[in-house]
């Protein structure tokens, strides 16, 4: 895309940034509604037959009222702003199915954009020394790809990704082609449809041969800070972040006082500029703006001032009147440098359902709820396959709740519809607000379940995996594909020699696949989660001996040498030789992760259910399994063997509960309580503590 003439636009843009903030312009539906206008000016000579009203349809304006629309964007120019919309924020296929007007879209696309530049361009030679610009407005549609709008229906969507996807593309391809200067998809209340927007400007920008500056900017829908669709501005961000726009900010929804958190917050974590254009305020009874033009630019001048935002103007309500009063008040602030100015830890790695998980080295070992796997889980795979996706969301719920950091979800069973389960599951869980609040890893071995995974999930989700079994241009064809939906991926340790079963060829293929993902996909290091096969141990057969501590020792070098990456696996694997005994098998994933972790290893596929702390693992078993571990006895296997016929619970024996730890002073049983993650006596104990401290702050 750089390739494209992207980075020469952007450029240009740093260079007026670096003198003055830039004044978007105001509302278009306020200006119209201000004209008095009725059905006869909407429907023109052009739509005269037309069966459906057509009165609010202000896209099509841009046809039967030109003149109109330049005086307009003419007036808002003359107060200063230095970017117009064009009239297009409902002009998609999608929208204009309402009006029964789809076959009108491109027309009304290319109408709208060559006004707005004839516009620009007329103003632009007033004022040299003011540029004037035209962005492409891309509005969210009336549908939603993360929300059903069937009550007793939750996985119902009325529109796929793809259908989506391509409606976007006809307008971003007819507002590129009539040469709009920027691309601004606005009021995202769903950050998954501004995901099909994102791909669909990339693949209109490659036919055209040009890529203008793109600007996101998110509608936040009252005080609890979250989209439409139930994300955290900061999980918005994490998930569009690999769009790597020219901006991203707030507008609509609120006024510029209740936006400002919102705004303050995606400066802090987003690299670059930062746009805040809100409605006049919030509406009265009758949905009116009041706000008075001096407000909205005194509160917008303190954006300005404050540095969190560089490109300012006015959504619903705002006129010119306003547009010339925030060009007045910013007129004397630049706009920050961007460049290394986020400080949102930005070593770490990010993922995101509903909210964002953020994982580095402090972060402490991530649990991915394996559960959700049909081909790892029995009871699981029986559900889907019974068709009882309401319980098996329960599974999902449990595996939350359990301490599960991601959910990986896996159809990969012959008699399933995988692909379909894979969909309804994911929507599923978009409706379940407990479980959605976590990143979801789409697993399969099947590229087109993948895809079917990828185009579910408004967060920043993980792929698991892809490898170099089937060669470079395979691996490289897909993780092209895994990057443009803005996830992370899993790599396995396979390449076209088969899978890395010892420490050296773990390392190599790693350090192999790391350079071709950095250097010929430009992935983001930190959004490659390596899996050097974790292999079962105990077996009997002397080459297993060394798969664990082999693994161990590769994690520590692939750490060093593949900066930024992260490493995970599958621990249930290690311990299948002891399948039937789940006292040996917790053991012996809980001591394998104890050292793991401290060699580097960031996340895993693990049961939340089978690990206990490490201190807590009987000494005896704790020895014979560390033995296993780390090959330190020919005759390991064998003795641990020997004790685990004493710990064994095969037969539905349930382990006693131990009660001691209740005798010991309040301040050990909180630390117990905390560590051990036991709630049951932690209101009567923080009581009793409470009693003792001089202030609360002491417990």
């Amino acid at each position: 895309i750089q390739a494209l003439g992207h980075q020469a636009s952007r450029e240009r843009f740093d260079e007026l940034l670096a003198r003055r903030i830039l004044v978007i312009d105001g509302a278009m539906g306020t200006m119209m509604q201000k004209r008095g206008l009725e059905e006869d000016d909407y429907r023109g000579e052009r739509f005269r037959g037309a069966a459906k009203p057509l009165k609010g349809n202000h896209d099509l304006l841009s046809i039967t009222r030109p003149k109109i629309l330049l005086d307009v964007h003419s007036s808002f120019l003359e107060a200063g702003a230095d970017i117009i919309e064009t009239n297009t924020f409902s002009g998609t296929r999608i929208a204009q199915a309402e009006y029964g007007l789809e076959d009108a879209v491109d027309e009304i696309n290319r109408a709208a954009a060559r006004i707005a530049r004839d516009a620009a361009d007329d103003w632009t030679r007033k004022t040299p020394d003011k540029p004037r610009f035209v962005a492409g407005s891309m509005g969210p549609t009336s549908r939603t790809l993360s929300l059903s709008e069937r009550v007793d229906e939750p996985e119902f969507r009325s529109i796929t990704f793809e259908q989506l996807k391509a409606a976007y593309r006809e307008q971003a391809t007819a507002l590129i082609e009539e040469g709009v200067d920027l691309l601004l998809v606005e009021t995202i209340f769903d950050t998954l449809n501004a995901k099909a927007a994102i791909l669909a400007i990339d693949e209109a920008s490659i036919a055209a041969g040009r890529r203008p500056p793109l600007m996101l900017s998110v509608a936040i829908t009252d005080a609890s800070g979250r989209t439409l669709s139930g994300q955290t501005v900061d999980a918005f961000w994490n998930s569009v972040a690999h769009a790597a726009p020219l901006s991203v900010g707030v507008n609509c929804s609120l006024g510029a006082k209740d936006m400002r958190p919102y705004v303050a917050e995606l400066s802090r974590i987003a690299p670059c500029y930062v746009s805040s254009y809100p409605n006049a305020g919030l509406p009265n009874a009758f949905g009116e703006y009041d706000e008075a033009p001096s407000t909205t630019a005194g509160l917008l001048g303190e954006f300005a001032e404050s540095g969190i935002a560089d490109i300012v103007g006015g959504c619903c309500g705002t006129t010119p009147e306003h547009i010339a009063k925030i060009v007045e008040r910013v007129e004397a602030f630049s706009a920050r440098d961007r460049k290394g100015a986020a400080t949102h830890e930005a070593s770490k790695t990010w993922f995101t359902g509903l909210e964002t998980l953020g994982i580095d080295g402090s972060t402490g070992f991530l649990m991915v709820g394996e559960r959700t796997n049909v081909t790892g889980s029995a009871r699981f795979r029986k559900l889907i396959e019974a068709n009882d996706f309401e319980t098996a969301l329960e599974v999902a719920l449990d595996q939350v709740r359990g301490g599960a950091n991601v959910l990986d979800v896996n159809m990969d069973e012959g008699m399933l519809d995988s692909e379909a389960c894979m969909t309804k599951f994911l929507n599923l869980i978009a409706t379940e607000p407990e479980i959605a609040r976590i990143p979801i890893m789409v697993d399969s071995s099947k590229w087109s379940v993948i895809k079917a995974g990828l185009v579910c999930l408004q967060g920043k989700g993980i792929v698991n995996s892809i490898s170099l079994k089937e060669g470079e241009a395979e691996f490289l064809e897909r993780a092209r594909e895994v990057k443009s939906f803005g996830a992370g991926v899993v790599v396995m340790a396979f390449d076209e020699e088969g899978q890395a079963a010892d420490e050296d060829r773990k390392v190599e293929i790693c350090q192999r696949a790391y350079r071709l993902l950095v250097d010929k996909v430009q992935f983001d290091p930190r959004d490659i989660v390596f899996d050097p096969n974790i292999l079962a141990i105990g077996t009997g057969i002397e080459e297993h001996a060394n798969y664990a501590v082999g693994f161990i020792e590769a994690t520590r070098r692939i750490k060093t040498t593949c900066p930024g990456a992260k490493v995970s696996g599958g621990v249930s694997n290690l311990s299948f030789a002891f399948r039937g005994n789940n006292v040996v098998r917790e053991a012996i994933h809980s001591a394998f992760l104890y050292h793991a972790i401290r060699a580097g290893m960031d996340m895993g596929i693990v049961n939340a259910g089978m690990i206990q702390v490490y201190e807590d693992i009987p000494k005896d078993l704790l020895e014979r399994v560390e033995d296993l571990i780390f090959n330190r006895r020919v005759d390991a296997t064998e003795r641990l063997m020997e004790i685990a016929q004493s710990v064994s619970q095969k037969g539905g024996k349930k382990r006693e509960v131990d009660t001691k730890w209740r005798d010991a002073p309040v301040a050990k049983r909180l630390e117990h309580a905390l560590v051990h993650g036991i709630v049951d006596h932690i209101e009567a104990d923080t009581e009793e503590a409470r009693q003792g401290c001089a202030r609360p702050l002491d417990v």
